[in-house]
């Protein structure tokens, strides 16, 4: 099923991107073509896309896949694309809202300035495997590692959450209108963490509390947060006398030393 040509259906829709929804369309078919090898697709797949746009990759997968079911945001667009696209299950709904169905592979190019919520509500989601396109500095902080300048919050959540790789760089000109910076595909499987977490709550809470501030040392980022952790500040210099890495700084930290801090404020909760 060709695409068309993503200027003569915006012409014919009378719409143009819009900015606060970040809608940069995937026009390069090569790259497309790519991506849906790199899912690894089976004639029993559901699959689930999020922001379909203009159905570039929509259109391979209904020929590859038993289900697809596609969430587009912008009704202009979800309109088109149950005409375009009748074989797949078109939703005009917000990603980050509605309810998700069962499915086995995301395959998406997402939108750029909702990549981290749904991200992490992907990792909350049984799934098989994703291949997904995110903008190129947002891919490289999914795998940073401890002590580099890319090492975030979102690095360890995702570590802990599923195995990360980087497929390749995407050059702005595959896309119309163009971005201002490069994309990349990444794959995502779901694994478990490579080491105990014992209360994931606070795990994440700790994480948060600390990159906020990847900076400071790990005793002055807890500080910034007490009241996440502690009753007080008072009570929080108690906890913080036996913590381990308490004068490293959080940009060092690995995801195994956050865990050690994060069962030391809970002993300090009781």
């Amino acid at each position: 099923m060709a695409a068309e040509d993503p200027r003569s259906v915006l012409r014919e829709l009378g719409v143009r991107p819009s900015k606060s929804r970040g809608q940069h369309f995937l026009v390069d078919t090569r790259v497309a073509a790519r991506q849906l090898g790199y899912a690894d697709l089976h004639a029993s797949d559901v699959v689930l896309e999020i922001g379909p746009g203009l159905g570039v990759l929509t259109r391979g997968l209904v020929e590859r896949v038993r289900r697809v079911i596609a969430i587009e945001s912008d009704r202009r667009f979800a309109e088109y694309l149950r005409k375009a696209v009748p074989e797949a299950e078109i939703m005009h709904a917000d990603a980050l809202k509605v309810e998700w169905p069962d499915f086995d592979v995301m395959v998406s190019n997402l939108p750029y300035q909702i990549s981290s919520p749904l991200t992490f509500r992907l990792l909350e989601n049984p799934f098989d495997h994703a291949v997904l396109m995110y903008q190129w500095e947002f891919a490289r902080r999914m795998v940073a590692a401890p002590g580099t300048a890319d090492y975030s919050r979102l690095s360890v959540g995702v570590y802990v959450r599923a195995a990360c790789t980087i497929l390749e760089r995407v050059p702005r000109n595959a896309f119309q209108p163009q971005p201002k910076v490069n994309s990349a595909l990444v794959r995502l499987e779901p694994r478990p963490s490579p080491f105990p977490i014992a209360d994931p709550d606070r795990f994440d809470a700790v994480v948060t509390a600390l990159f906020v501030h990847r900076r400071k040392t790990v005793e002055n980022g807890l500080r910034l947060a007490w009241r996440s952790f502690a009753d007080s500040p008072q009570a929080l210099e108690a906890a913080l006398t036996d913590l381990p890495f308490r004068g490293r700084r959080v940009e060092e930290l690995r995801p195994e030393d956050v865990e050690q801090i994060a069962e030391a404020m809970i002993r300090a909760k009781g």
